[in-house]
């Protein structure tokens, strides 16, 4: 008779039984793991998106100094405390999906440690947050007036003004997210004469290609031959030096693409309250306006839900207030 194998793994004995007809394993239950090591197993393996991890990241930081500004420590940690956290939040006057991403933060975290052994329990699996109804989505679109006063206020003799003309009318003419724009290199523009395309690398490892509107390749031509770039050179880099009038290797964040946008509100006099998401809701809405449909503006937008695509559409927002001219007195 074929001999069994012992192993000891953390003080538990496994046997491995070797059969004639080959070896039949009796699997390993994974050991235990720490709090550390569980929580830094779940920001670098679990979120594969970047903002994502950031933002669950200051908001399991955020908790921990609550906790410990009570001297709770993890495995005391009960829904009362998770609930008190979450009042917390709402004393100070977070906005409800703000408190609400906070808490999908501290389930997950603590989901996973349940998972690997580091917590007895997931304490914030049962703290409920505030329902969210919403007819429509939040983020700010410009009207298509305020986007050519936005184009009008560049001065092409300067390749900063070049570049960041370029980076709007990427957001403005395929509704992609910041971080893909701020992740193009020059080998994601495709020229090919009649047609053009920019190849996104969205959120969840999607890699989608988008025809270019006719403008966006006198934009992104008029920065690249501006800039000398080619190849694998970041499509967006950051200007450095003290005149900034120098060019360097490293893209633009996000982070840096909102400065940017702000400066160029300021300079075309238009609200603060425009953002870099205020380009994705521009485009998705006047599409849908001059007779574009749905499905193909979800396409575009690169979302696997057309109600996703739906929170986006401002057109009712727009009637309403040319309506509302009609009250006079």
């Amino acid at each position: 008779m074929t001999p069994s194998l012992s192993l000891i793994t953390n003080a538990e004995l496994v046997t491995v039984d070797q059969a004639a007809a080959g070896s039949v394993v009796s699997f390993v239950p994974p050991s235990r793991k720490s709090p550390q090591e569980a929580m830094e197993e779940f920001f670098a393996a679990q979120i594969s998106n970047e903002n994502t991890r950031s933002n669950y990241l200051r908001d399991v930081r955020r908790f921990a100094s609550w906790c410990s500004g009570r001297g709770l420590t993890l495995h005391v940690i009960t829904p009362v405390d998770v609930a008190a956290y979450r009042d917390n939040l709402i004393t100070e006057k977070l906005a409800p999906a703000t408190v609400k991403r906070h808490l999908s933060a501290l389930r997950m975290l603590f989901s996973y440690m349940v998972a690997t052994g580091a917590m007895a329990y997931n304490p914030a699996r049962e703290v409920k947050t505030q329902p969210i109804r919403r007819s429509g989505g939040k983020t700010p679109a410009f009207d298509p007036k305020q986007v050519r006063l936005l184009f009008e206020n560049f001065d092409i003799s300067k390749p900063i003004d070049l570049r960041d003309r370029a980076f709007m009318g990427v957001m403005a003419y395929t509704f992609c997210r910041v971080s893909a724009a701020c992740r193009l290199t020059v080998s994601d523009y495709i020229n090919l004469g009649e047609e053009s395309f920019i190849r996104l690398n969205e959120k969840g490892g999607v890699e989608r290609e988008i025809v270019c509107h006719p403008i966006l390749p006198v934009y992104l031509g008029a920065w690249i031959k501006a800039a000398g770039l080619k190849g694998s050179d970041s499509l967006f880099p950051t200007f450095t030096g003290p005149k900034h009038d120098q060019i360097s290797e490293q893209p633009m964040s996000r982070h840096k693409a909102l400065q940017m946008v702000k400066r160029r509100l300021e300079r075309a006099s238009l609200s603060h309250l425009f953002t870099n998401h205020s380009f994705r809701a521009t485009g998705i809405t006047t599409f849908l306006e001059n007779g574009g449909d749905l499905k193909t503006a979800q396409n575009i937008a690169g979302h696997a839900d057309s109600r996703t695509t739906e929170g986006y559409d401002r057109r009712a927002t727009r009637v309403k207030l040319s309506e509302i001219a009609r009250v006079t007195y």
